[in-house]
């Protein structure tokens, strides 16, 4: 999965990917609710924010903070959170966070965020991991720092 991913110096790219990630820290601070507004306040298209939205990242830390943030469809059967939780802590990494909508067509929404300091390999293989977990569909990588 990080074999998908170069980091770059933002001084060669395009301005707007700049204004992609400011977009989202107005979003995810509260300051402003919609994304027309916030892409209006920035000055870039709706269409160029949501092209670009789930593959622009920034370090937050650059001292080496361990975390990451996944999101997942889990089957709505009994075992399939707990056989992720165990996959988690079985590879030495631990559970900051859980969020998990209510099932609706017996599929549950889950975001959850990792502790991955003591991670037994690499990023990539542990998400390789979670993805042969019966019941988990659709793991994206969020964020990671």
């Amino acid at each position: 999965m990080l074999s998908d991913y170069l980091i770059v110096h933002k001084s060669i790219l395009p301005e707007y990917y700049e204004k992609v990630l400011e977009c989202r820290r107005l979003m995810e601070s509260g300051k402003i609710r919609e994304v027309s507004q916030a892409v209006r306040q920035v000055g870039i298209s709706r269409s160029t924010y949501y092209k670009y939205k789930d593959y622009l990242f920034e370090p937050s830390d650059l001292t080496g903070s361990r975390k990451a943030v996944f999101s997942m469809m889990l089957d709505h059967e009994p075992g399939v959170l707990s056989a992720l939780l165990s996959c988690i802590s079985g590879t030495g990494a631990s559970v900051l966070t859980i969020t998990q909508s209510l099932p609706i067509h017996s599929k549950a929404s889950v975001t959850i965020s990792i502790d991955i300091t003591g991670l037994d390999g690499t990023i990539e293989a542990f998400s390789q991991k979670l993805a042969l977990i019966p019941g988990l569909d659709n793991l994206r990588l969020l964020a990671i720092e």
